[in-house]
């Protein structure tokens, strides 16, 4: 056999990159009928790498110090060249972050890519999920304005909470006896370096895992399972590269459509981007009216508020708040179906998953507004009078949320199933 002469032939002699790109672009075989649900594990990649460098550029000008921070962020977006454009690429990229990870996330759910093989694949999600709420829940608090004091005040003392340890666990956090100088410090090292480091490997684990084990499907069939006899290539798989590595181009396309149009035409989209508070320098002795995270965490946020105290302790809301998150590390052993994909499973666990949706998408809208927006029940109801109904509603919504994944286990074994075919199918 002839050997390649050239640069190339050089360079992997010393660093496989041709096998790189052989093994998992050009020969790593995808799945024939991916649909547009499977742009947005692509995406989330592009989003990260846009973080980081954008980050990189803010770092160049931001100051974490809590006399200059807030005036250093209009500096950027007023006398630093397109500054305004990074910084709004930077906020409007975090809150599209997590658009594309709950629908990469809620694509898991529908089509069953959590179970077996792909458990490990499933949890290294889910621990990249986690620490995207830390590196957000860092980065909420740079700015210095009004709603990322107030708002880091508010979570960083849901750690008081905490039985015995609850007191020492928030100084740590914070680093001083109230949100401070030192805790703008620190919450900068884990934004800027621990975090995105901590995520990287994560996301390298997760891709790896994704090769091991191969795509999944919106049939749920493993194409591994039907190969050529010859060639050993499976039947209903293509090269990822041209063929996905296009289709992501296009999806790509789409997105980046929809980012410049926030970013030029609505860059705080109605104050759920970038509340109209953190306009306002950080003021400790002026509490805003009201105090709600940013949309992504507005659904935890809600199912914390609805948990009532006890013993004059808000820890049953915490420790309610961090089981929605931590429940789903268990998804993989809890679904009892023998079909993975949804276009296979009953009735039953449609209405589960339909149901589930609902309530997110609601604990989401209850968790930006006031618990008191639709006032309080009339007090002529048994042990619910002087209750306000959003506190209730969410109550509701937040039994049916842990119902889903409680349930799992009694309803993925009772539905009525259809048979799954052996080849991959296009609808």
């Amino acid at each position: 056999m002839q050997k390649n002469n050239g640069f190339m032939s050089w360079v992997d002699q010393r660093l496989p990159v041709s096998s790189f790109i052989k093994n998992h672009l050009t020969h790593y075989y995808a799945p024939k009928n991916f649909n547009f649900l499977y742009f947005f594990g692509a995406l989330a990649i592009v989003l990260f790498v846009l973080q980081i460098l954008t980050g990189i550029f803010l770092t160049m000008h931001y100051k974490p110090d809590a006399l200059h921070a807030f005036a250093s962020v209009e500096y950027i977006m007023r006398d630093v060249s397109f500054g305004w454009v990074i910084r709004y690429m930077h906020s409007t990229g975090a809150s599209l972050f997590f658009v594309v990870i709950y629908m990469h996330m809620f694509r898991a759910l529908i089509y069953g890519s959590y179970k077996q093989p792909r458990e490990l694949l499933w949890i290294f999600g889910v621990l990249i999920f986690l620490l995207l709420m830390a590196e957000a829940f860092f980065g909420y608090l740079l700015p210095w304005g009004q709603m990322s004091y107030w708002g880091a005040q508010v979570i960083v003392n849901l750690f008081a909470t905490v039985p015995f340890i609850g007191p020492d666990l928030a100084e740590w956090v914070r680093g001083d006896y109230l949100v401070s100088d030192a805790t703008l410090n620190r919450f900068f090292a884990f934004h800027v370096i621990a975090l995105p480091l901590a995520l990287a490997g994560l996301i390298f684990l997760h891709l790896a895992a994704l090769h091991s084990v191969g795509s999944n499907n919106p049939d749920g069939i493993e194409i591994k399972e039907n190969k050529d006899k010859k060639t050993g290539i499976p039947l209903d798989g293509i090269p990822f590269h041209p063929y996905y590595t296009v289709k992501d181009l296009i999806g790509l396309t789409v997105f980046l459509i929809v980012f410049a149009s926030i970013i030029f035409f609505m860059p705080e989209v109605g104050g759920y981007f970038l509340e109209h508070n953190n306009f306002v320098p950080a003021d400790p002795l002026v509490t805003p009216a009201h105090i709600a995270p940013v949309w992504y965490f507005t659904p935890f946020y809600s199912i914390l508020r609805a948990v009532p105290p006890i013993l004059n302790s808000q820890f049953p809301g915490v420790a309610a708040m961090g089981a929605a998150v931590l429940i789903l590390f268990l998804v993989p052993w809890l679904d009892k179906s023998n079909v993975k994909s949804i276009r296979y499973k009953g009735s039953l666990y449609k209405k589960w998953i339909i149901a589930f949706v609902i309530s997110f998408l609601l604990l989401g809208y209850l968790g930006t507004v006031p618990s008191n927006v639709w006032g309080q029940m009339p007090n002529f109801i048994p042990l619910l009078g002087g209750l306000d109904w959003a506190t209730f509603v969410a109550r509701i919504f937040t039994v049916i949320y842990f119902a889903f994944f409680i349930l799992m286990p009694w309803y993925s074994k009772k539905d009525k199933t259809k048979p799954v075919p052996k080849r991959v199918t296009y609808k």
